[in-house]
């Protein structure tokens, strides 16, 4: 606390201080109570010169030469030392004592203490230590027992025993504390990692000492005059039996008998007694449409339930229009769980993964290889382990082909200042005003995530939005989250948007039910559009006390932090007088007054940025100048091939005469760009690759794969399926929408949302063609599609922009947690799937369009 002396006449005087440890045996008690304890060896003991008490015993007398003596004061540390005062305070000595003033107003300046003395001319005192107040009436007492006090030889005080206990409780309180929070850490970080690495040695023993699943491949020829059978015993632990087929089937017919199929059936022999032979029940009938002139070979698989017999029977047989051989392979193996059992497991693993990541336990990639690793050791027990060729096919390599050739293509850009100029350009089409930008930046993201790869958009506006934040002194993380949020919402607008529309459209059984891409897009378009009128004010209603600037002006952090140490400082009193309920009234009085200046300044400073910044003209040529263009002819060679780059993208799926997938393509363009711009530094390159986002969609891929053969995403979709069936009629398309659309949604918030697509494709085409459920294939495929794209946005790791955007930005050193993500993007994914199954049930329940 300090006071200022507004009298400009007066002469400052010199006041010493003398600190002794044992000279003075008694200490005087500044509130004016003698007492009797000795003082703790912590403080240093205060000795005042004659000449301070030569100024209270005579209060009356003139000094000599006519000179008036000035008023002066000292500030006392907790050590009764003098303090020195740097930085923010712009006085060299503060005062103890001040003359009058008529000055009143009430500032963060203001003087504390106010004390009217008409003797002595005193008006007021101020201490800095935050442990000890003074009492007023102390200074109005006569000179003799001024100098009885502070007089060598006179009784000495100390300070009261109860504050200097209550200071050493205080200090030990805070070290035991701090200790004790320090060895639970020490404890929490040891059980986990021990947790952590017991459950990898299990696991990693359970996967090795159980033998790769399965027999050899056999090789068999069936034909319409000739079947094959083959008979075997079942093992009293097997609850399941598993069949590969390999052979020319047709991957787009789902249980629909055409002219040419292969008819696999599943039997049990049952013993009818010495003298009679077996006969056999059929339990399970498979059949796999075939085109008997292809010859490309496709693997298909399936799972029976089996019955507690001790002979089984597989019988395969071909019925073809010409009477001719078709060449097939197969093999069979036992697996040792129900598949109620390995749903559970399979559950269990998932819920594991994401309480890793929800928790921030370890690393999101770390997380799903221990996931995967689970997985593959659950395979191992219950018979079905896979091979290391078999694991490699499952990670989907056009995916990182794709990403780590766009990484290398933005790696590269980001060295021409490009990005920085389009972060001024943008603040400039803004006009100065934060939410104007961010609408048209995520408006963009969703134009371009249409046409676009959502991970290809992410890829490119990442770099640009944290660098036109960092411009502005915004918090990247809420920015990046919208856009990525809107990314995903634009992406479902058409049939090459997002991965689940395109192996939508991309199957030929619904495109001859009339979903081709103009009809997919038409019809997903406007409810899309729907969803984003209604997405920007809901965002801005979940941004409504965000915080969306970075960092507080240095006059704001000061003025928090010197309230913190007032209303610190009047906590530590203890009212047990009316002095000192006086003082820490005052010293509240000042608390307040401080955060009404505060409140001021914020709202000044919250104006400035969710409003017009009226200098936002000379901001922009001042952002101008720091930011260019840096490299001219770099940015001709960046910008033509990511210009080809792009345009391959989208002809891609419209031209047939173009043999590249979006990972040929993106790999062709970096290797262009690489030798274009003469990189010599080529680790510098890959320094800017995110390699653990790379491998965490590599452990995803297995993970979700591994998840696929524990029979989790089937069984999802039969249970869907049994729920439509046992509605009634006049309601059943309702309810299949409603319930198709949310277990999409919910399923791909979970887990990724492409396998997911893939299973329940043929579980709503036998749905369509199912003569008792009697429903059409165009409103449940458009749910499944809604839910599966909207749905990305539930979770962190529910869509692969997500993953992306969030890899980027941790390298850039503004990663967002899993819990910051959920917090806005679930809201907008429950927000947008109501508007979207309100659309789709207006369009075919309503209207009728199917």
């Amino acid at each position: 606390m300090y006071l200022d002396n507004k009298d400009d006449s007066a002469i400052s005087r010199k006041v010493d201080m003398e600190l002794t440890q044992a000279s003075v045996p008694h200490h005087v008690d500044l509130l004016g109570d003698m007492a009797a304890e000795p003082i703790s060896n912590n403080f240093g003991e205060l000795k005042l010169l004659k000449e301070m008490m030569a100024v209270q015993a005579e209060p009356q007398k003139s000094y000599p030469n006519s000179v008036h003596e000035p008023d002066c004061c000292i500030t006392l540390g907790k050590d009764f030392s003098p303090l020195a005062f740097h930085g923010r305070y712009h006085f060299s000595l503060p005062k103890f004592f001040c003359t009058k003033s008529k000055d009143s107003s009430f500032t963060e300046k203001t003087p504390l203490l106010k004390v009217s003395s008409e003797e002595n001319g005193l008006r007021c005192m101020a201490v800095h230590n935050t442990d000890f107040t003074t009492d007023d009436d102390s200074w109005e007492n006569s000179s003799a027992e001024f100098e009885q006090r502070f007089h060598p030889g006179s009784k000495r005080t100390s300070l009261s025993r109860s504050a200097s206990s209550s200071e050493k409780c205080e200090i030990l309180d805070t070290f035991h504390g701090k200790f004790s929070l320090h060895k639970v850490r020490c404890c929490l970080r040891f059980l986990k990692v021990s947790g952590l690495f017991i459950f990898v040695v299990v696991c990693s023993i359970l996967f090795s000492i159980h033998p790769e699943s399965g027999m050899l491949w056999q090789m068999l020829a069936v034909s319409p005059m000739d079947s094959y059978t083959i008979n075997f015993t079942n093992a009293h632990d097997s609850a399941l039996l598993k069949v590969e087929l390999g052979g020319p089937f047709v991957a787009d017919v789902v249980d629909r008998r055409p002219d040419e199929f292969i008819l696999v059936q599943i039997g049990q022999l049952e013993d009818l007694g010495p003298k009679r032979r077996h006969q056999q029940q059929i339990l399970h009938n498979w059949t796999l449409p075939l085109d008997s002139k292809k010859s490309e070979q496709i693997i298909v698989s399936r799972t029976f339930e089996m019955l507690n017999s001790k002979e089984n029977s597989i019988s395969v047989q071909a019925f073809l229009q010409e009477s001719q051989i078709v060449p097939l392979s197969m093999t069979y193996r036992y697996l040792h769980a129900n598949v109620e059992t390995q749903v559970t497991i399979a559950s269990v693993i998932l819920a594991g993964v994401y309480a890793l990541i929800i928790f921030e336990i370890v690393h999101r990639t770390l997380a799903a290889m221990l996931g995967s690793l689970a997985a593959l050791a659950t395979l191992a027990v219950i018979g079905d382990k896979p091979s290391l060729v078999k694991v490699v096919e499952w990670i989907d390599f056009e995916t990182l082909a794709l990403l780590f050739g766009m990484m290398l293509l933005v790696a590269i850009f980001s060295e021409t200042g490009f990005f920085d100029y389009c972060a001024v350009k943008a603040y400039r089409l803004s006009r100065g005003k934060v939410w104007a930008m961010i609408i048209i930046l995520c408006l963009i993201a969703a134009i371009l995530s249409a046409f676009l790869d959502n991970v290809t958009t992410m890829l490119l506006f990442t770099p640009v939005t944290i660098r036109l934040c960092e411009v502005l002194n915004l918090d990247p993380r809420h920015v990046l989250i919208a856009e990525v949020i809107f990314t995903n919402i634009g992406g479902a607008s058409t049939a090459i948007g997002d991965p689940p529309n395109v192996i939508i459209v991309s199957k030929q059984e619904l495109r001859k039910a009339g979903l081709d891409f103009a009809a997919f897009t038409g019809h997903m378009f406007v409810g899309i559009c729907l969803v984003l009128l209604v997405s920007f004010p809901f965002l801005r209603l979940l941004y409504w006390n965000k915080k969306l600037y970075n960092k507080e002006p240095s006059e704001i952090v000061e003025l928090k932090h010197e309230i913190h140490v007032w209303r610190l400082t009047a906590q530590r009193i203890n009212p047990a007088s009316r002095e000192e309920t006086a003082v820490k009234c005052l010293l509240m009085q000042k608390v307040l007054a401080l955060d009404m200046l505060l409140r001021k300044k914020l709202t000044t400073f919250h104006r400035q940025i969710s409003q017009e910044d009226k200098n936002w003209e000379t901001n922009i040529q001042e952002l101008q100048k720091k930011h260019r263009i840096t490299d001219k002819i770099l940015l001709i060679k960046c910008l033509t091939v990511l210009g080809f780059v792009i345009l391959m993208f989208f002809l891609n799926s419209f031209v047939p005469g173009i043999h590249l997938d979006l990972g040929w393509i993106a790999m062709l363009g970096a290797m262009w760009l690489l030798v274009l711009a003469n990189i010599h530094d080529f680790e510098m390159i890959l320094n800017r690759v995110e390699w653990a986002t790379l491998l965490f969609f590599a452990a995803l891929f297995v993970l979700m794969e591994a998840l696929a053969h524990l029979h989790l995403i089937e069984y999802i979709g039969e249970q869907t399926a049994s729920l439509i069936k046992v509605v009634p009629e006049e309601q059943r398309l309702t309810v299949a929408i409603i319930l198709v659309l949310w277990v999409s949604a919910l399923a791909s918030s979970l887990i990724d949302n492409i396998p997911f697509t893939a299973t329940m494709i043929p579980v709503l085409l036998n749905l369509s063609q199912d003569p008792d459920v009697n429903l059409p294939v165009k409103p449940l495929v458009f749910s499944l599609a809604m839910g599966a794209c909207l749905g990305g946005n539930g979770t962190l790791i529910g869509a692969s922009a997500n993953v992306v955007c969030a890899g980027i930005a941790e390298q850039h050193g503004y990663g967002f947690s899993f819990m910051e993500f959920f917090r806005l993007g679930f809201p907008m994914m429950i927000m947008s799937c109501t508007i979207g199954m309100c659309y789709l049930l207006v369009s075919h329940v309503v209207l009728g369009w199917t």
